[in-house]
């Protein structure tokens, strides 16, 4: 798989393009990608665009080595694909996959089929789909938010997986986390914890996009907005990170950036920052992946559970609570809406998922919800 350059209208920059053995173009996997990508009404994020790929780049290594062509698949030579992912761990990660990421991996390739249906290139699907009773219907409390109807189509390839409910990290894991944190992950996460922001919203974060604190109030302006231009869907949202997460920022900004920025100016003339706020130690901007490997080792080395991604739903859970509390006095605010906005979900039935998460004590809750406010935190 190579990626598009610049200057190639229409192609759009960085699209993946997926190449056979003799290094030609796999016509039927590039005309897709390309549509998804440019197509009004079905344009897709870049980064979903990359995930696509993958996963067809995955499907088609597969099928060359084993011969066959790709029009020519059919519903048992995906099963086999997928059983290989059941069977074997992830020749990247060396970790088994998990189940969800494997039916991500079908559904893709088999959209790719029913796109090629649709378009001609092929006669007949390689998959069918059975109908399958829920058992969720849309009884209580949430009922008018789950669109899904009684009966689905379920696709017969997909793998039965344990739906997964997001978790809140407890104070306590949250400290023996930041402990195992160096700079600038620890601040990274801090953003997260502090905003919910997406790994890749922190890694996009610029230099210029930090308020000056310096003429403003703790009292009176204990949280700034942060208007965010790059995130999931690219879709613009505002995030409000404490003041105080701000001030420790900027102590960032003067204290290590800054001197880091001088040391490789005067090794290397030709050294120019990037405008990106978190720089590792050599002077570039922090990658999602470098984000992940750091946060993933920090929570190994504290002994918890856990992804970067929790303290997200930490974040969201926490404040969830925090201002389902504050509704009993003030009625006219709408906890779920709220956090569906700052998190910038599409569907507000993506937030209420938070809502059916096994409760934590009470004790422990409030912990979590000062630690993110900086009740917990030195102000060192």
């Amino acid at each position: 798989m190579v990626r598009a350059l610049e200057g190639y209208a229409p192609i759009p920059a960085n699209l993946p393009i997926l190449v056979d053995a003799d290094h030609a173009i796999i016509e039927p996997a590039f005309a897709w990608l390309l549509e998804l990508a440019i197509i009004p009404g079905r344009s897709h994020a870049a980064e979903t665009i990359r995930t696509y790929g993958e996963h067809l780049y995955d499907w088609f290594d597969s099928l060359e080595q084993s011969g066959i062509a790709w029009d020519a698949a059919g519903e048992q030579e995906i099963a086999l694909w997928r059983n290989r992912m059941l069977e074997r761990p992830s020749p990247h990660t060396g970790r088994p996959y998990a189940r969800s990421t494997i039916n991500d991996r079908v559904r893709t390739v088999c959209r790719f089929y029913a796109w090629a249906h649709q378009r001609g290139w092929i006669e007949d699907l390689p998959f069918h789909y059975i109908d399958v009773r829920t058992r969720h219907g849309r009884r209580g409390m949430l009922g008018h938010l789950d669109a899904r109807p009684g009966i689905v189509a379920a696709n017969v390839l997909t793998v039965s997986e344990h739906e997964r409910l997001p978790r809140a990290l407890r104070a306590d894991q949250l400290r023996a986390l930041f402990a195992a944190l160096g700079s600038p992950y620890d601040l990274m996460a801090s953003w997260a914890l502090a905003t919910g922001m997406r790994r890749k919203e922190l890694c996009a974060l610029k230099f210029d996009q930090v308020p000056d604190t310096a003429p403003l109030d703790m009292d009176e302006h204990p949280l700034i907005g942060v208007a965010l231009a790059i995130t999931k869907g690219d879709k613009p949202r505002t995030v409000y990170p404490p003041i105080r997460l701000l001030n420790a920022t900027h102590r960032y900004i003067h204290e290590v950036r800054t001197p880091l920025i001088h040391r490789l100016c005067r090794a290397d003339r030709s050294y120019r920052p990037p405008d990106k706020l978190f720089l590792n130690s050599r002077g570039t901007s922090v990658s999602s992946a470098r984000f992940t490997a750091a946060m993933q080792a920090a929570f190994t080395a504290a002994g918890v559970t856990g992804t970067g991604h929790w303290l997200r739903h930490t974040f969201a859970m926490t404040m969830l609570a925090r201002l389902q509390v504050q509704a009993r006095t003030t009625p006219e605010i709408n906890p779920l809406k709220v956090v569906q906005v700052l998190l910038g979900h599409s569907s507000i039935a993506s937030t209420a998922i938070y809502l059916r998460c096994v409760e934590m004590p009470s004790a422990e809750l409030e912990e979590s919800v000062a630690y993110l406010y900086g009740a917990l935190i030195d102000n060192g």
